[in-house]
């Protein structure tokens, strides 16, 4: 009963379009991971593209890739 919650993980997704940051980060927060993508863009365009794209590659070498489940 002590362990009654599960703790989220945060991964890259093995489902990806580029590194897989994204997707895990929609997986994380139970969302659709293609407005989650788009709404990234969208954000980085509007914000002069480098915080946004240094942000994403920070990540992607961070945060491990999702677990391969047998």
């Amino acid at each position: 009963m002590a362990n009654q919650y599960k703790q989220k993980k945060l991964y890259r997704s093995r489902d990806h379009v580029l590194g897989g940051v994204l997707g895990g980060f929609a997986k994380y927060i139970n969302a659709d991971p293609t407005i989650i993508r788009i709404a990234y863009v969208l954000l980085s365009v509007l914000s002069a593209a480098f915080p946004g794209l240094l942000g994403y590659i920070i990540f992607w070498v961070v945060v491990p890739e999702e677990p391969v489940d047998f």
